[in-house]
């Protein structure tokens, strides 16, 4: 039987509350996010986000010297995939608010584009396979 290495990760959430003197709260934000200063943080483990696949190897013990192989897009992290596919969708509604009064001769284009965008999203938020490649673009 074929041995595989398989390297997954989670996000864990590391917090620090720190009071910050500031003429508004926007510019407490800006101090806040710039401060590097890390050594009182705390792990919030009960908040950690969902295990996910972040590489694959055949062979046992063969993380990073063996070749890397492709997994189903379902073991990738969510918010990463929600992510990477907003770009899609926005780019999709900007050219479909921008269209032409009248149609164009592109609205079919664009109307296969986006509903193999929304098959994309679907299969992202029911934790699937992205859709077959060739359909999707």
């Amino acid at each position: 039987m074929p041995l595989f290495t398989i390297e997954t990760t989670y996000r864990l959430p590391i917090h620090r509350q720190r009071t910050y003197e500031a003429e508004t709260l926007d510019q407490a934000c800006d101090l806040a996010i710039a401060d590097e200063g890390w050594d009182d943080s705390k792990s919030d483990v009960e908040a950690s986000g969902d295990t996910y696949v972040t590489g694959a190897w055949e062979g046992r013990d063969a993380a990073y010297i063996g070749r890397l192989l492709s997994f189903p897009s379902r073991f990738d992290e969510q918010v990463q995939r929600k992510a990477d596919h907003f770009e899609v969708l926005l780019g999709l509604l900007k050219i479909l608010a921008h269209a032409p009064e009248g149609g164009s001769a592109d609205v079919e284009l664009w109307r296969r584009r986006a509903e193999a965008a929304i098959a994309k999203a679907e299969t992202i938020l029911a934790r699937e396979n992205d859709p077959i490649e060739g359909a999707a673009s």
